[in-house]
């Protein structure tokens, strides 16, 4: 296990826990690795050869274009589409006007197919978030701490609680396996009755006769409901 990770891997499952409403501890992980991941994109780091060698051949999902055109720094994103589109042209030269048929074509078109399932922050979070689902499981499994604060958790969505149980298989003992499936299992039941229920109590005041209730927990329930069904799905390339 690298240890580099076990830091904000505990540091999310901290705040998870603590704070106020419902929140994956995987999501939240997830997030911050995205924006940092965005902000460094745009930084001083985009001028290093090998970052823009990498940018100019992976590109970027539509996401992570918008995501960085947000950040209003067009001059830097200008910089990068600059040498990505010329690295584009280097790979399109002479094939617009080549029969559809021919060998160059099928080439040019192969090309622009793998760039559009390609990006750069999208590989750079996916090799560090892999890892501190690793880190999570092992942690899990050797630091008593660790798996009171995952006792503590609130929710965890679909598809992080779907790769975090899939890791633990491959990685703990039997008795270990055992051990987390309870503990997950208490808390993601638990969290579904919460849900379908804040769901259904949201719908009912859109019925006359619950003008004068309380929303209690629903107001935001189809946002989380959302969230817990499909969590970005880490924006898989498909």
């Amino acid at each position: 296990m690298e240890q580099i990770y076990t830091i904000p891997v505990n540091e999310a499952f901290e705040e998870a826990r603590d704070k106020k409403g419902y929140e994956c501890p995987f999501c939240k992980l997830f997030d911050k690795l995205e924006k940092k991941e965005v902000e460094l994109a745009l930084g001083p780091s985009m001028m290093e050869p090998n970052t823009r060698i990498q940018t100019n051949e992976k590109g970027f999902c539509k996401d992570h274009f918008q995501q960085m055109l947000e950040k209003n720094n067009r001059l830097s994103l200008a910089l990068i589409l600059e040498s990505h589109i010329d690295t584009i042209k280097g790979k399109m030269k002479g094939n617009f006007l080549t029969n559809l048929t021919g060998t160059q074509t099928q080439k040019s078109i192969k090309a622009v197919n793998s760039l559009g399932k390609s990006c750069y922050i999208c590989e750079r979070i996916e090799y560090n978030f892999s890892r501190m689902l690793e880190t999570a499981v092992l942690l899990y499994g050797y630091d008593p701490e660790f798996k009171v604060k995952l006792k503590g958790q609130k929710c965890f969505c679909l598809p992080h609680y779907e790769r975090f149980m899939t890791l633990a298989k491959a990685k703990l003992d039997k008795k270990k396996q055992g051990e987390l499936s309870k503990d997950i299992s208490e808390i993601q039941n638990a969290y579904l009755e919460k849900l379908k229920n804040d769901v259904s109590w949201f719908c009912k005041k859109f019925d006359y006769r619950y003008d004068n209730e309380p929303w209690y927990d629903s107001k935001d329930s189809v946002e989380r409901a959302i969230r817990f069904l499909s969590s970005g799905v880490d924006k898989e390339k498909k």
